[in-house]
C-alpha cells in the first residue's frame, strides 16, 4: 500500500463533506440550473471546481500558512467576498416574473461559457470559508515530507470530485419537471436565493 494512501484518503473524506454541506457554492449552481439551464449550471460547476486548484496551489507552496498569520489579509478576503455575495443576493432580491417561453427564461440573456465559469470561479475563490478549509486542512493531514506532485494530486482530486459534485447538482435541477415550476414561480426562487446570499455574506461579515 502506498504510504500516502491514508494521508489521501483523510483528505478525500474531509473534502467530500465539506463539498457536500450546502453553501455559496450550492446557492450558486441552484440559481444557474433554474435560472439559465444545464450548460451554464456545468460551466459554472467547472468553474467552482478551478477555484478548488486556486486554494491547494497556494496551500501547497506555503502562503496559507502566511494567510492564516496575517489578520489583515484574512479581514480583506473575508470583506471582498461578503460584498460579492450581497451583490449576488441584491440581484436575486430584483428578480421579477418571468413570462413562459422557448428560451429557458422566456428570453432572458442566458451567461456564455467564460461568464458562467467565472461565476462559480468567483464564487467559491472569494467565500474565506472556503480558503480557511485549505488553510486549516493542509498544514495538519498533509505532511511537509509529502513530495510537492502528490500535494497536486491531491489538489486535482478534489478539483475533479467539486466539478462531478455540483455538476450532479446541475443535472437534478435542470431537469424538464423542475423547468415548468420554475418558469411559473421563478422570481419567488430567486429572492429566497438573493435572501440567502445575503445571509451568506452577513455570515462572513459577523461570524
Amino acid at each position: 500500500m502506498s504510504p500516502y494512501a491514508a494521508e489521501f484518503a483523510g483528505i478525500a473524506a474531509a473534502h467530500l463533506l465539506a463539498v457536500a454541506s450546502p453553501g455559496p457554492d450550492f446557492a450558486m449552481v441552484l440559481r444557474q440550473s433554474l435560472a439559465h439551464g444545464r450548460r451554464t449550471a456545468v460551466w459554472t460547476s467547472i468553474g467552482i471546481g478551478s477555484a478548488i486548484l486556486l486554494h491547494a496551489t497556494y496551500c501547497g507552496l506555503g502562503l496559507g500558512l502566511l494567510l492564516r498569520s496575517s489578520t489583515e489579509a484574512f479581514a480583506a478576503l473575508r470583506f471582498i467576498g461578503a460584498a460579492y455575495l450581497a451583490f449576488l443576493g441584491l440581484e436575486g432580491l430584483r428578480s421579477r416574473a418571468r413570462v413562459a417561453g422557448p428560451a429557458f427564461l422566456g428570453g432572458a440573456t442566458v451567461p456564455g461559457p467564460r461568464a458562467a465559469w467565472l461565476a462559480g470561479f468567483l464564487t467559491n475563490a472569494l467565500n474565506p470559508k472556503a480558503a480557511l478549509f485549505f488553510i486549516a486542512l493542509f498544514p495538519v493531514a498533509v505532511s511537509a515530507e509529502t513530495p510537492k506532485l502528490i500535494q497536486a494530486g491531491y489538489g486535482l482530486w478534489m478539483s475533479l470530485t467539486t466539478m462531478a459534485w455540483f455538476s450532479l447538482v446541475a443535472f437534478f435541477f435542470t431537469r424538464e419537471s423542475v423547468r415548468r415550476g420554475y418558469l411559473r414561480h421563478g422570481h419567488w426562487i430567486d429572492r429566497v436565493l438573493g435572501v440567502v446570499f445575503l445571509a451568506f455574506a452577513v455570515g462572513l461579515l459577523f461570524g
